[in-house]
């Protein structure tokens, strides 16, 4: 079984978030998106949102838990899930995305980057280990139908 995370990853996209912003105003290193354009992040952060909500609503209905790494009594194959196996994290992602694209600058980017690192080896890989111990053949066949990110 995997050991609990301390820092959950809305926790982690609320620091990736503040780092952005106080990198932006600190260091603000070569603005690589300019209004009006950077205010296309907008729409991909609602997008985010959106997406991370509908993710989350799934897996209250199939009465599954979603926190990483607390026991799992269902596994989500539908709605969002069927073109993503992650769509709460792709969420998560895209809400950041949109807030660094908002910014444009080129320092606001880096946390981004940590960000996606954190989820894709600290979260996703351990929990698709934990996912296979738990529903074998049944998480084997889904994973080998439908992508880790999009």
């Amino acid at each position: 079984m995997e050991k609990k995370r301390k820092l959950i990853p809305p926790a982690y996209l609320l620091i990736t978030l503040l780092a952005m912003m106080g990198l932006h105003w600190w260091v603000p290193v070569a603005r690589l998106v300019v209004p009006p354009y950077s205010y296309l992040g907008f729409p991909l952060l609602l997008a985010g949102i959106c997406v991370t909500a509908s993710a989350a609503r799934a897996f209250r209905k199939a009465g599954t838990a979603l926190v990483p790494f607390e026991p799992s009594t269902a596994l989500v194959t539908d709605g969002l899930y069927r073109y993503t196996r992650n769509p709460m994290y792709l969420g998560l992602t895209l809400i950041a995305l949109g807030a660094w694209i908002m910014l444009g600058t080129c320092s606001a980017l880096l946390p981004l980057a940590v960000f996606i690192g954190i989820i894709e080896y600290h979260f996703i890989r351990a929990e698709e280990r934990f996912l296979e111990s738990i529903f074998g053949g049944q998480y084997l066949g889904y994973k080998g139908r439908v992508r880790r990110w999009i």
